[in-house]
């Protein structure tokens, strides 16, 4: 009997290049589903599951967000955290073409450019969060300082 390769994804060679630890959960999907729903699916803690989200500053800069699943994104704060007047969430067509993820494995890891990153602060708070892995159906979990380090993001509060 052959053993299954695990089908890596560039989140995950970006994680294992820097050699950080993660742990990686799939999931069936067929077609696009939010965050909670992927949560509920693989029995996860909706705390500990973060989504992320792009926006487009008015100074034409693409910024990249991750925050957690039931929270909503402060457009305010998120342009003050990252130097901007304003940001406004980037159309959902636009999403592959600016980040070369498509809407629902969207991973502030591996994009096609290195955009501004923040994470949400209540991730210091947690020993771990979940993210997408970089394609429907997969998952990646690891520490919050990892994402940090491997996204070169910061940390601010952007939650309303």
């Amino acid at each position: 009997m052959s053993k299954k390769k695990e089908i890596k994804t560039n989140a995950m060679r970006i994680l294992d290049g820097l050699k950080l630890p993660y742990s990686h959960y799939t999931y069936e999907c067929e077609t696009f589903v939010d965050g909670i729903q992927v949560a509920d699916l693989l029995g996860l803690p909706h705390e500990k599951v973060y989504k992320t989200l792009v926006t487009r500053g008015n100074d034409g800069n693409y910024y990249v967000f991750v925050l957690p699943i039931e929270a909503e994104l402060d457009l305010k704060k998120a342009a003050r955290a990252v130097g901007a007047k304003s940001v406004a969430m980037i159309p959902v067509k636009d999403i592959n073409q600016v980040t070369g993820y498509i809407r629902g494995g969207c991973t502030a890891l591996g994009m096609k450019k290195q955009y501004r990153t923040v994470i949400d602060e209540s991730a210091r708070r947690q020993p771990s969060i979940i993210v997408s892995g970089g394609r429907i159906g997969s998952q990646i979990e690891l520490e919050p300082e990892h994402l940090r380090q491997a996204s070169g993001a910061e940390f601010a509060d952007v939650t309303g």
